[in-house]
């Protein structure tokens, strides 16, 4: 018997394509040369909690209810546990704003799944970075799974 690949899996592009893409994505994103691209992502600039390292994140943006977040599965998702500063280059403008670390895989799943939904499950797994075994929008339990097995969870940017 052979296990069945799960619902939701992560499906973020190679580390080699992310490595030369992020510089450049951290530049065009600070200028109106990207266009319709810089409400779509948006570079996180924060300080590491426990080593001082600067970061300089570019990542998928996502609005909901009126807030700005970002899906991550990456380490660099703790520093904004008990919140965090960043600035937050979005939309041609630089913010600083206070990141809020959502880990609770029901809260993650509800926020994924809304924004599965409203992107519609094309354009879902390419903003997401997560690939749908089916092609449709999972469920919401196929969205807290993913979130526990792979420890995405959200950050809420005010």
């Amino acid at each position: 018997m052979t296990e069945q690949t799960p619902a939701v899996t992560m499906g973020h592009p190679p580390e080699a394509l992310l490595r030369t893409i992020n510089p450049v994505l951290r530049v065009l994103l600070r200028t109106p040369v990207v266009g319709p691209l810089r409400n779509q992502f948006m570079v996180l600039n924060f300080t590491g909690r426990k080593t001082g390292r600067q970061f300089s994140v570019p990542v998928s943006a996502h609005q909901i209810d009126g807030s700005l977040y970002a899906i991550a599965n990456a380490g660099w998702k703790h520093n904004f546990r008990d919140g965090a500063d960043a600035t937050v280059v979005h939309g041609g403008r630089t913010t600083p704003m206070r990141g809020e670390l959502i880990s609770d895989p029901a809260a993650v799943a509800d926020l994924a799944h809304r924004l599965a939904q409203s992107y519609g499950p094309k354009r879902a797994q390419i903003m997401m970075g997560l690939k749908f075994r089916d092609g449709a929008v999972p469920g919401q339990a196929d969205f807290r799974e993913a979130a526990v097995r792979e420890k995405i969870a959200a950050i809420r940017f005010s």
